[in-house]
């Protein structure tokens, strides 16, 4: 084995801790913004009513995806600065045909859609429910805007261009395209457990082993948050639709 990498052992593994802290410390950072809103509004019933709740305020949401987002720059930044990530070059470089990947994310959530389809699975639709059941009018489009846009480059930065490249500059070198291919599947399982929506957990990891192929493939950012912005847009624009037949 050779001095480089033995040195690259413990970094990896580092960045690997640093992801899983920015997780956690966002969990932390959300349930504590959520604390603070709960106070100041005098909720009835506190944190317990809240969190037993099917589709809290969309407040909670927010702070919450706030909270969580905070975690995640955290973990972002260690691994670059401390954990010698070194940065994507030309990660968010736009080039002619990405827009394309738009039409990819969608793809992915119309096969997904029919995968699950016919086993007639309750309670999918409960994340989305939980999300956005209470929410109108502005607060709404706050959370549109959220979901479509900043959960894929915050996701995306942590999970493709954090933990799937550290885990491919761990195993590659060891193990060539096995190593990559470990990296991709590792990738996307800490991609879909993440979620905490364990009906969601076959979609997710789906999602995540083609985005990190397309993290891969062009060694940009852009394209993957793209894919997911257009995963995520097609769930978005079904519920506006639902809503305005309602």
């Amino acid at each position: 084995m050779s001095d480089a990498n033995s040195k690259n052992r413990p970094r990896v593994v580092g960045i690997l801790v640093m992801a899983v802290a920015g997780y956690l410390l966002g969990q932390i950072l959300a349930s504590m913004l959520d604390a603070i809103v709960v106070s100041a509004t005098h909720l009835r019933g506190g944190m317990t009513a809240l969190s037993g709740m099917s589709e809290p305020p969309w407040w909670s949401n927010v702070v919450g995806l706030s909270g969580l987002w905070v975690g995640f720059g955290a973990a972002i930044v260690l691994a670059t600065r401390r954990g010698g990530l070194a940065p994507l070059a030309g990660a968010w470089r736009w080039r002619r045909f990405d827009i394309a990947y738009l039409g990819l994310g969608v793809a992915l959530q119309l096969v997904v859609g029919a995968a699950y389809f016919p086993f007639h699975l309750k309670n999918m639709n409960k994340p989305v429910d939980h999300l956005f059941g209470a929410a109108h009018g502005a607060a709404f489009a706050l959370l549109a805007l959220m979901t479509v846009v900043g959960a894929p480059v915050v996701e995306e930065w942590l999970f493709r261009g954090v933990v799937l490249r550290a885990l491919d500059a761990g195993l590659t070198p060891r193990a060539g395209r096995a190593g990559t291919a470990l990296a991709v599947g590792l990738s996307a399982l800490i991609f879909a457990a993440a979620h905490g929506e364990w009906l969601q957990l076959p979609g997710l990891f789906f999602l995540g082993v083609v985005l990190a192929l397309v993290l891969l493939g062009t060694r940009r950012l852009l394209p993957s948050v793209l894919t997911h912005v257009g995963f995520n847009a097609l769930t978005m624009g079904s519920l506006v639709l639902q809503r305005l037949h309602h």
